[in-house]
């Protein structure tokens, strides 16, 4: 072939219609993503776009809205047991997963359903 992938560019996650305030306080303040202003053209549609380094999030309007249960997007995370510690003074709930040889890792579901994933290789 005569190209190349280099990187994931973002991933979008759906959320119903209305669920924007909902996702800024869940990505932006609980996670400490920022969001990032969307494109003139497609404000219309709806949604919220976030950013954390080189991650970015795209939460978009469906209708009708399903939660993505088993299809996820994994996020990398450096301390790991920090993140733990924080959800849990927080009372989020999440679910630990070992059964991923050489990662720590957990499940975290954002307030429309949808399923993350946070890991630490070790």
């Amino acid at each position: 072939m005569d190209f190349h992938y280099e990187q994931l560019d973002h991933v979008q996650l759906a959320a119903p219609k209305g669920g924007e305030e909902k996702a800024r306080l869940f990505y932006r303040d609980l996670l400490g993503f920022s969001e990032v202003e969307k494109p003139d053209n497609l404000k219309g549609r709806g949604g919220v776009w976030f950013t954390n380094g080189m991650i970015h999030l795209h939460i978009g309007i469906e209708e009708p809205f399903l939660p993505a249960r088993k299809a996820h997007p994994a996020i990398r995370v450096k301390n790991i047991e920090a993140m733990k510690h924080y959800l849990d003074q927080k009372n989020r709930a999440y679910i630990v997963d070992d059964h991923l040889p050489g990662a720590n890792r957990f499940y975290l579901d954002d307030p429309f359903g949808n399923r993350l994933e946070f890991l630490e290789w070790i």
